[in-house]
């Protein structure tokens, strides 16, 4: 790996833990700050908040990155989240703390212009290895982040906050210091009003017809994905009577297995098997362990289905390299960032969906709702028949 990829996978990492730190504690600032008991609608409302600035701001940023360069727009993202965890960390209104939580959502769209970079610096045989370092690196930083942020806050229901405004201190001195540019803005180039309308990239992707059917099997994988953060803990509770630590562990353990697949065997996988079978691999792994999870009735089951979950993770990864050889070098900080915004799109939507689902199938068979989402997987297989590859040049490196 070379020195661009190893910053921006650091600094991915970062970000991440950022993001989590706060995940854990956010209940409790919310009944400090707000003076009341019962916060379970304010938390959601808060949530989808913060997944509905990251719909509308992903496109907008790829595309400022492809105009200006990705280095500035990262800067300008990471300095505007550190100063925003800081003024959440002394709150003292809540309406602070929602308004802090949209921004938050709007400076965390940078994942666009991170993936971008990784394409700039990626030839097309590379790419589908790398995105799963990414998925990885950001999913090692999830795991991580929740627990420093619990830690944290139990000795102050703000230090995950003050630590999480520190984390994008470090990121920023990371991107200003250490990480080059990978692909320069366009001479010239003049900040236009309408570059902030995010529904523009949404509607150029859209133009693309071979891109559709690899955006539709995007927004299906990524609306079942947001399943295992719904229901998890509620399923664990209900069907095996776990205390925390056990779903802590089951998490863990599916976290780990997950990233390791996902940095480890995604590379391999495409170059034995190409993208799109890749791709088929990874589905119809996650297909049949979603399956025997929905008929399972020991706990056990869930730690043993980890690996093969976790080999549907390499599908993400090839999914994301295939969309990038459908549009040019040019245009892939736009790409990348119509991407994020379909991802924040399901994860406004899909928990709204599998809770209801879940709490209508609780008092019967609560596994149900695994097999339900696998059914909802199903409808992306028909969609590998409209997908084939385009070639595009090899895009620009940086050392």
């Amino acid at each position: 790996m070379n020195k661009a990829l190893v910053v921006i996978l650091a600094a991915v990492t970062l970000d991440a833990v950022g993001i989590g730190l706060i995940f854990p504690i956010l209940p409790a600032l919310l009944r400090d700050v707000g003076h009341v008991s019962e916060v379970a609608t304010l938390l959601g409302l808060m949530l989808a908040l913060y997944a509905a600035c990251q719909f509308l701001f992903s496109p907008v940023l790829g595309v400022l990155s492809d105009r200006f360069g990705r280095r500035p727009v990262l800067l300008v993202s990471l300095a505007g989240a550190a100063i925003d965890y800081l003024i959440m960390a002394f709150a003292p209104q809540l309406w602070m703390l929602v308004l802090g939580r949209a921004i938050s959502g709007i400076t965390s769209a940078n994942m666009a212009v991170a993936t971008a970079y990784i394409t700039d610096i990626s030839s097309e045989e590379e790419r589908a290895r790398r995105f799963g370092l990414f998925h990885a690196m950001f999913g090692i930083g999830f795991i991580i982040g929740p627990v420093l942020g619990g830690v944290l806050g139990d000795f102050w229901v703000r230090a995950p906050f003050i630590a999480a405004a520190l984390l994008n201190g470090v990121n920023f001195a990371l991107a200003l210091f250490v990480l080059p540019e990978s692909r320069p803005g366009t001479p010239g180039a003049r900040f236009d009003l309408d570059t902030l309308n995010p529904f523009k990239p949404l509607k150029w992707a859209l133009t693309f017809k071979a891109l559709i059917p690899l955006m539709a099997i995007f927004v299906i994988m990524n609306f079942v994905g947001t399943m295992y953060g719904t229901i998890w803990a509620l399923f664990g509770e209900d069907s095996f009577k776990w205390n925390g630590m056990m779903i802590g562990l089951s998490l863990g353990a599916f976290g780990v297995f997950h990233a390791g697949a996902q940095a480890f065997l995604t590379g391999p996988a495409v170059a034995r098997l190409g993208e799109r079978w890749a791709l088929v691999v990874g589905m119809a792994c996650e297909l049949t362990a979603l399956v025997i999870l929905g008929m399972a009735t020991q706990g056990w089951v869930l730690f043993a289905l980890a690996p093969l979950f976790a080999l549907g993770g390499i599908g993400m990864p090839a999914l994301q390299s295939l969309a990038t050889t459908q549009v040019g070098p040019d245009k892939q900080g736009q790409l990348q960032g119509v991407l994020a915004s379909l991802v924040s799109l399901a994860a406004v939507f899909g928990p709204l969906f599998f809770s209801f689902v879940y709490f209508q199938l609780r008092g019967g068979w609560p596994g149900l709702t695994w097999i339900v989402g696998a059914g909802i997987y199903l409808l992306a297989l028909p969609l590998m028949l409209g997908i084939r590859r385009t070639h595009r040049p090899v895009p620009l490196s940086a050392e």
